[in-house]
């Protein structure tokens, strides 16, 4: 005779690999606690890490609605009951959307400890019941059923406290660092429904803002505003709130990339969603966005442990694909700011405006010089390295960068700087021939010369009124011969009135405006003269007047 109905059965082994292992490490399992709390309309949840002759406990305790003995059996022992289907999305106030979905999360506190206490109050109701790892493993072909320690009447408010034991962890608690875990798990702390960790009396407050509160922060690109100001269509765009973060500094590893959460809830891990994360911009990003809609879907996406969206899905990949577009952008602004930031810093310690500096630059050396200032700008380099290297480029190549090249003699600089860095290089020019005939003229006492030429043939030619080699002596101590010294002075009378004649006289006839339009008279046409006139001016340097 065939049998009547079939029957599907399962080994706890099924359970072992559904839940225990994949909540293995302690923040994923509280995180289950917490989130049953937030789904029970709890204000508070206290989780004490004790560690005392007794051994290690996990005690978390919440002011939730707690449940009866009929929910316990029908709602919170029902291994993969999906509350979506059944309904139930809202929380007993109707004022928060539940975060659990699938009803694995009880399977995950197996995960670090073998024993669970449950104690809960509700309608003046205490039950009291207690679940072990090794007797749920023992049972094979039938239902597990917990141990009720008690059931009692009980006046106190409603709540949940669960104690888990026997735990696998030999290591001590850190409880700041599981503050700073859980925090990373969810997004949903704020004064309607806080988490403290107690560990020796000491109390860590589990905020959203813990996960990054190590972090020096330097750039915000905030959600919706940022995507609002992008022409990127998508059209959950508007839904889209959250904070992406850039640092002063790189990253460690595990602080990498953008979290997504839906209903206060991660739903997936940090990442750059589709980016090639070849460049360094990538070492300084992190933040999270809230994505409730996918948790209103109709397809489940989320994967079971919650650390990843199911990307195959038409509707994730919009989404991935709206993602990736934006971080694109903020890779974008980043660098700008980041430039503009570093820029004004260098400037600030160089004490030299870049863009001015950028502005005094020919058009044949800006783009080599601001391509270096640029690498150097958006490297690894320290601030001060950073500041050190630019100081010693602006040193090499300064404003007006031909005009110093040429080493000007200070008294050629004072008379034609202004003129020629406003670009009137004939007028340049002539201010330094004028400051040299001045000179000229001063130094060697005379005056009453018909013109300028007459007054250099007489100072350096025929009566020598200026000596010009008088310090100078041959490495053997002796005088150099006397041609030398005519040579010299032949030179500088001939290359003095040629300055004069040649320069200035002819040219001082014409508008200057023409000059400098027409390339008559070119800017190395005047540095190419004013090095004539600085040398000369240094040979005046030299001179001792005549005594005879």
């Amino acid at each position: 005779m065939a049998p009547s109905k079939l029957v599907m059965r399962f080994d706890p082994n099924t359970i072992e690999h559904l839940g225990v292992k994949m909540y293995s490490q302690v923040p994923t399992a509280i995180a289950e606690l917490i989130a049953n709390s937030y789904d029970a309309d709890a204000k508070k949840v206290i989780i004490r890490l004790v560690d005392d002759e007794d051994g290690k406990k996990i005690v978390v305790e919440d002011d939730g609605v707690g449940m009866t003995f009929k929910e316990i059996n029908d709602e919170f022992l029902v291994i993969g009951r999906n509350r979506r289907e059944e309904g139930k999305t809202k929380s007993p106030s109707g004022k928060r959307r539940v975060t659990g979905k699938k009803g694995l999360g009880k399977l995950a506190l197996f995960g670090i400890g073998d024993t669970i206490d449950v104690i809960t109050n509700k309608d003046g109701q205490k039950v009291h019941f207690r679940m072990n790892w090794g007797r749920l493993k023992q049972t094979t072909g039938a239902d597990y059923a917990p141990e009720i320690v008690s059931i009692e009447k009980c006046d106190k408010e409603s709540g949940t406290i669960i104690i888990l034991s026997d735990l696998k962890r030999k290591s001590p608690f850190d409880e700041h660092a599981l503050a700073i875990s859980l925090s990373k798990l969810f997004n949903f702390f704020d004064r309607t429904f806080t988490a403290t960790i107690i560990k020796d009396e000491k109390q860590v407050i589990i905020d959203n803002e813990l996960k990054y509160s190590d972090l020096k922060q330097q750039f915000n690109f905030s959600f919706p505003d940022y995507a609002t100001s992008k022409d990127i269509q998508y059209q959950y765009k508007q839904k889209i709130s959250g904070v992406v973060i850039s640092t002063e500094t790189p990253l460690r590893p595990g602080l990498r990339g953008i979290t997504l959460y839906a209903n206060g809830r991660l739903v997936n891990a940090p990442e750059f969603y589709g980016r090639s994360e070849s460049s360094h911009f990538y070492s300084y990003i992190t933040g999270w966005l809230n994505v409730d809609f996918v948790d209103n879907w109709k397809e489940d996406v989320i994967s079971t442990n919650r650390q990843s969206l199911n990307w195959e899905q038409e509707n994730t990949k919009a989404l991935r694909d709206f993602l990736e577009a934006m971080i694109l952008e903020i890779q974008k602004d980043w660098r700008q700011k980041r430039t503009e930031l570093r820029r004004n810093t260098l400037s600030e310690k160089l004490s030299v405006d870049i863009n001015e500096w950028y502005g005094k630059l020919p058009s044949d050396v800006l783009p080599k010089v601001e391509s270096v200032v640029n690498s150097i700008e958006t490297s690894e380099l320290s601030v001060e390295d950073q500041t050190k290297t630019v100081a010693n480029i602006h040193a090499l190549i300064p404003e007006y960068p031909y005009y110093h090249w040429r080493h000007l003699h200070s008294g050629i600089q004072g008379a034609s700087e202004a003129e020629y860095q406003s670009g009137d290089y004939y007028r340049a020019f002539l201010e330094a021939a004028k400051r040299y005939i001045n000179e000229v003229r001063s130094k060697s006492g005379r005056d009453g010369f018909k013109t300028d030429q007459t007054m250099m043939a007489e100072v350096f030619g025929n009566n020598r009124i200026l000596l010009l080699v008088q310090k100078y002596r041959k490495r053997n101590g002796e005088e150099f011969s006397g041609d030398t010294v005519t040579n010299i002075q032949n030179g500088q009378q001939f290359l003095s009135s040629g300055i004069v004649a040649g320069g200035r006289n002819p040219l001082s006839h014409e508008e200057i405006a023409e000059l400098k339009a027409s390339g008559l008279f070119s800017e190395k046409d005047c540095l190419d003269l004013l090095s004539c006139l600085s040398h000369l001016f240094r040979r005046l340097d030299d001179a001792e007047r005549n005594g005879t």
